[in-house]
């Protein structure tokens, strides 16, 4: 029984590969080679898709790659149909690189496809499905776009079939609105995410709760979430209020390793608001993990020169043996900079590095002060003054120019102006500092505007 085996590469740009066409033998009788879309009834055009084979990906199961395909194992195929199967991987942007071969017999055709999987892949973010829990709207989508495992490539057409599902997810749900999506990222960096949204419907917090908080910090989370009711839900905003808001009254308590899981929505009712438009009200739960509670072992300096330790110690107020607060602390290190900002150290950091002991819930800090330079006062330009005017508040700035620079001074010049009338009321003034890396000096903007009426 002859059988013929045929080679191509179509990868992400779909080069055809030099065709490679072998007739192999039954028993010893020897067969004319022949290029399978010959016209000759020893080489048929169509065939019955017996196999199909993949190997190369780390990422996904086999079974994943065929369904990707769209080929069924049974079904009647033409090299039209793996040429344009394995142009459908390659489009998806999953693969770097597909090629694929195939052979054929009186039985049928058995199809192998090699890939390379993708480098860069981002996770897809789901920020305001609220009728789908995640594990069921992740389920779904895997059975309607195989290669979708919540990780998504930077390019190709994948993250459109994802789109594309979510939609017919709310047609099926009767849910009247338009799945979309962005690629997410920080501003001037990489991006980090794709972030699929639904448009339309009008969705907002009734309550937030917060499972796995204990009694100690539950009253200021309970209050905090309060602010939130009446809120459009998007999580986002409950990822930002997390960091910003939630996370700190576990790490005032010495909840050092406390996190917060994404959290999840749940749908209560569907009512007209104050402005007579319809809205689903969803309640928002968080589970936290506050782990152990730290306690102040020690602190230890290093790096300052400028300020002795004895300078800088009553600046920080923890108390060894009691819990960490990392918020104060943080604080303390902003008191500690600006401190070094009166002295000309204009770009001083200071790095607080923890050291933990797990075996008795203690935490050392080491302070490390990284000074910098000694910055002196360069120009200063007083912006939306009259010139009458802006010769009086020259007159009356004292830090001349090649005096080390006090950080601490445009503050106290302009709190003093208004208080002697030198200004008035009127006024809004905004201060912008231009340190100079290269010639080590502060040029000061002192930009006026009129206030609002």
């Amino acid at each position: 029984m002859p059988s013929t085996e045929a080679r191509r590469s179509p990868g992400r740009s779909f080069r055809l590969c030099a065709l490679a066409v072998l007739l192999l033998l039954s028993g010893f009788a020897i067969a004319q080679t022949t290029h399978p879309k010959a016209a000759n009834s020893s080489s048929p055009s169509s065939w019955k898709l017996t196999a199909v084979k993949v190997a190369g990906s780390q990422r996904y199961q086999a079974s994943e790659v065929i369904s990707a395909t769209g080929l069924q194992i049974g079904q009647t195929v033409t090299e039209e149909d793996f040429q344009r199967a394995s142009q459908r991987l390659g489009q998806a942007g999953a693969f770097d690189n597909v090629t694929y071969n195939f052979r054929y017999s009186s039985a049928g055709a058995q199809l192998e496809l090699q890939v390379t999987d993708a480098g860069q892949w981002v996770p897809a973010r789901f920020e305001n499905f609220v009728w789908f829990p995640d594990q069921e709207l992740r389920t779904t989508l895997h059975q309607q776009v195989p290669l979708f495992d919540g990780m998504l490539p930077l390019s190709g057409g994948l993250v459109d079939q994802v789109s594309d599902a979510l939609q017919v997810l709310l047609l099926q749900r009767k849910i009247p609105g338009r799945a979309d999506y962005l690629r997410a990222g920080p501003e001037n960096g990489p991006i980090n995410a794709i972030v699929f949204s639904v448009t339309g419907p009008n969705i907002r917090i009734r309550s937030v709760a917060f499972n796995g908080a204990g009694p100690g910090e539950l009253p200021a989370l309970n209050a905090l979430g309060k602010q939130l009711a009446g809120r459009e839900y998007s999580r986002s905003l409950l990822l930002i209020q997390a960091s910003k808001n939630f996370l700190p009254v576990f790490l005032a308590h010495g909840y050092l390793k406390a996190a917060f899981a994404e959290a999840q929505a749940k749908v209560v009712d569907e009512s007209t608001g104050d402005d007579n438009q319809e809205r689903t009200n969803v309640d928002a739960t968080f589970q936290v993990e506050p782990g152990r509670q730290y306690k102040l072992a020690s602190l230890e300096w290093s790096g300052n020169k400028a300020l002795s330790v004895d300078q800088l110690q009553p600046l920080v107020h923890l108390q060894a043996g009691q819990p960490a607060n990392a918020v104060k602390l943080n604080a303390d290190v902003e008191a500690i900079e600006k401190l070094y900002g009166t002295r000309g150290y204009v770009t001083v950091k200071v790095h607080p590095t923890p050291q933990f002991k797990e075996t008795e819930s203690t935490v050392s800090y080491r302070l490390e002060v990284r000074e910098g330079d000694v910055y002196h006062m360069g120009e200063i330009e007083i912006q939306g003054l009259d010139d009458r005017d802006a010769r009086q508040v020259l007159a009356k700035w004292s830090l001349p120019k090649g005096d080390i620079y006090d950080s601490s001074y445009a503050k106290r010049f302009l709190d003093d102006a208004f208080k002697t009338a030198l200004l008035d009321e009127r006024w809004n003034v905004r201060v912008s500092e231009d340190p100079d890396l290269k010639e080590k000096t502060v040029d000061v903007t002192l930009r006026f505007s009129r206030k609002s009426s």
